[in-house]
């Protein structure tokens, strides 16, 4: 357990050591998988009172595909039309490194306070990012970090769309 939370927050200070440290070691699979699943329920909770109790449930699994939907993208970008002559990545490492990255996601069950929720989500998602540029540079062996950039960017501008979308058909309390 004192690994998982050292991780947890190496992860959330962005150091590319810890980053390195998931990516190299096959256990940390259900760990990463944990740290997404406590991220998403946080932002069902965080989400919750503009769903209704429901909204756990929808936020929580909408965050969980979106997630899903952005490892896929990011992937498929990092590995295949923007990789590096050093890039060599499985899918394990990257969900891995991803899968920590989205530590600072954990902030978004303050969203549960209504005058916060833009506010905690807008920064949650931020630093997420920031958390996803050292995550996939450290995975991919990127040395240009504004190519790890640009890659969380579409993965982000994708992850909104599917939020969008599974949200959008979420059914909402009548006012």
């Amino acid at each position: 357990m004192e690994e998982f939370l050292q991780r947890l927050i190496g992860a959330a200070r962005l150091d590319p050591d810890t980053y390195e440290d998931v990516e190299a070691d096959p256990n940390a699979t259900l760990q990463a998988g944990a740290v997404v699943a406590l991220a998403s329920l946080a932002a069902g909770i965080g989400s919750m009172h503009a769903f209704g109790p429901g909204g756990v449930v929808v936020g929580t699994i909408s965050n969980l595909v979106a997630w899903v939907t952005q490892a896929i993208i990011i992937f498929y970008l990092g590995t295949t039309l923007l990789p590096e002559p050093q890039t060599d990545a499985s899918i394990g490492e990257l969900l891995r490194t991803i899968g920590f990255a989205s530590a600072p996601g954990l902030i978004r069950i303050l969203g549960v306070i209504p005058f916060l929720t833009v506010i905690v989500f807008t920064i949650a998602t931020i630093w997420m990012l920031a958390a996803f540029v050292v995550a996939v540079r450290q995975a991919l062996d990127y040395t240009s970090t504004g190519k790890a950039v640009l890659v969380c960017v579409v993965g982000l501008i994708v992850q909104i769309g599917v939020l969008w979308l599974v949200d959008g058909f979420a059914v909402r309390p009548a006012l």
